[in-house]
């Protein structure tokens, strides 16, 4: 998972896997969800307003935070 915060216009990426966008769909105002071919959800954009959204300041983990093999 990758997060990409664009201060310029206020955008956050959320890359949830490394695989090419087929299809996008807004699913909220200012909130877009991208899909693989397949329609996996690839990445979430939120953009123009994202630290209106979200509190970009801090970014926290609840335990037990295990990466799947």
């Amino acid at each position: 998972m990758k997060f990409s915060y664009y201060k310029d216009t206020d955008s956050l990426y959320i890359e949830l896997a490394e695989r090419a966008s087929a299809d996008t769909r807004e699913v909220a105002p200012n909130v877009v969800l991208d899909f693989d071919s397949e329609g996996n959800i690839v990445g979430i954009d939120i953009y123009q307003y994202a630290s209106k959204i979200i509190d970009l300041r801090k970014l926290e983990f609840e335990p037990p935070f295990v990466v799947a093999s």
